[in-house]
C-alpha cells in the first residue's frame, strides 16, 4: 500500500520521464549556432610563435621603430637581431600603439651574472596599459616577499607557484588581459582581470586587479583611457626581451 508521500514521489518520477523523453525526441537543430562563424587564422608553427592575426612588437631589431621611451623619444634601449636589453637609466619604454583587452606573450631574461639580491637583482616589469604590472625578476633561488616576486601582479597577487629557470635562461609569459571598464561618471565598472602561464605553467587563474600598481599603499581605480600603451620598466637592472606578439580581444 503506499503512502501520500510514495505517490507523490512516483508522480514526480513519472512527470520528470516523460520531459526527457519530449525533449530527446525533439529536433536538435534548435541548439545548432551555425551563424556567425569563427575567424579562421593560422597559428604558430610552434605555440610561442605569433598567429597569423597578431601584432609583432618585437621579433627583429627592425622592430623598434615600434617603440618609443616612456617621455616620447627614440627608442633608447639595445637592440640586437632579435633581441633588445634595458639600458639601466634610460627610463621606461612602451609601444606607440595603444592596447585593451588583449592576449600577449613576451619572452625575457635576465641577466647571467647574479649580483645583487631581493629586488635589486634581475628586476624589470611588463605593465599592460601602462598601468597594471607582472614584475619580471630573477626569483630563481632569490627570497623577497612574495607578491614581488616573478609572476606576481605586483604588491597584489603572488604566483600560485614558482617556476623560474635559472639567471640567463630565456622565461616566457602568456598573459590573457581584461581591460578595467568605467561608467561615465568615472565609477569602475567592473574591474582588470589577468590569466597568466609562466613557461607553460598557469600562475594566475583570471585575478582581479585592485587597481594600477602601486608602490607604496593600496591600490584605487581611476577613470583612464580604453586603451593605453604595453610599457616595459627599466628598473636598472639589464634584463632583456624578445619576441613580442599581441592579439587585440
Amino acid at each position: 500500500m503506499y503512502t501520500k508521500q510514495k505517490l507523490i514521489v512516483l508522480l514526480l518520477i513519472t512527470v520528470i520521464t516523460n520531459a526527457v523523453a519530449q525533449q530527446k525526441q525533439g529536433d536538435p537543430a534548435l541548439t545548432e549556432i551555425w551563424n556567425p562563424v569563427p575567424k579562421i587564422i593560422t597559428p604558430g608553427k610552434l605555440s610561442t610563435d605569433p598567429p597569423s592575426d597578431a601584432i609583432v612588437l618585437f621579433g627583429k631589431s627592425k622592430d623598434s621603430v615600434l617603440w618609443e621611451s616612456k617621455t616620447g623619444k627614440a627608442f633608447n634601449w639595445k637592440a640586437v637581431d632579435d633581441h633588445f636589453t634595458v639600458v639601466p637609466f634610460s627610463g621606461d619604454l612602451h609601444t606607440k600603439q595603444s592596447f585593451g583587452d588583449c592576449q600577449l606573450h613576451i619572452e625575457w631574461r635576465t641577466p647571467a651574472e647574479v649580483t645583487g639580491e631581493g629586488q635589486g637583482r634581475g628586476n624589470s616589469g611588463v605593465f599592460l596599459m601602462s598601468l597594471y604590472e607582472l614584475q619580471v625578476l630573477d626569483s630563481y633561488n632569490n627570497v623577497t616577499y612574495s607578491n614581488g616576486q616573478a609572476g606576481s601582479i605586483y604588491k597584489q597577487h603572488m604566483p600560485m607557484v614558482n617556476v623560474s629557470r635559472p639567471p640567463g635562461e630565456w622565461q616566457t609569459y602568456d598573459i590573457i588581459f581584461t581591460a578595467p571598464q568605467f561608467y561615465a561618471d568615472g565609477m569602475l565598472k567592473s574591474a582588470a582581470r589577468i590569466t597568466v602561464s609562466q613557461n607553460g605553467v598557469l600562475i594566475q587563474n583570471n585575478v582581479e586587479l585592485w587597481g594600477p600598481m602601486q608602490f607604496i599603499g593600496i591600490p584605487k581605480y581611476e577613470k583612464h583611457e580604453a586603451k593605453a600603451p604595453l610599457l616595459l620598466q627599466d628598473h636598472h637592472n639589464t634584463v632583456s626581451f624578445r619576441n613580442i606578439w599581441i592579439r587585440e580581444l
